[in-house]
């Protein structure tokens, strides 16, 4: 049953965008953190995501299945391909009493900001239940093609 591989494509889907969630959650967490084990602020971290096939951009891929010859290739979902830090700079906050803060009392504060964190968060959780969605269907389909063999 070669729609079966939708299980793949919605589950490479779910397992990048539950990395996503904890990325994000991890993010939030440290938005207050002003010193890590390196000696600076948090930097916030950011997930990339690839195409699992070969071909790397959109427009390919979309080519690649709409051609005639392409009935039979398998498509793969999505992959996680790093997790970066957001080289933005750090804010800077004036507290003099702060064992952190320099010289001329400012603190270095983690690039994180949270309305941006809560957006990437819903986005994200939005992609999840789609692909489980997905996942649903696809599995309530073969149950009935199942059944239909009976």
């Amino acid at each position: 049953m070669a729609f079966l591989g939708s299980l793949d494509i919605s589950g490479s889907g779910l397992t990048a965008s539950r990395l996503r969630m904890d990325i994000i959650s991890e993010n939030i967490s440290n938005s207050e953190t002003t010193r890590t084990e390196n000696g600076e602020p948090y930097r916030r971290k950011m997930v990339t995501y690839q195409c699992a096939d070969d071909n790397s951009s959109f427009r390919s891929m979309l080519n690649g299945q709409l051609a005639p010859e392409a009935q039979n290739a398998a498509l793969k979902g999505v992959k996680v391909t790093g997790i970066e830090e957001d080289q933005t700079p750090f804010k800077q906050e004036y507290d003099p009493t702060n064992p952190d803060a320099n010289a001329q009392g400012y603190v270095q504060k983690p690039n994180v900001d949270l309305i941006k964190e809560t957006t990437d968060m819903m986005a994200v959780t939005r992609a999840y239940s789609a692909n489980l969605t997905a996942f649903e269907a696809v599995k309530n389909m073969a149950a009935k093609a199942l059944e239909i063999g009976k």
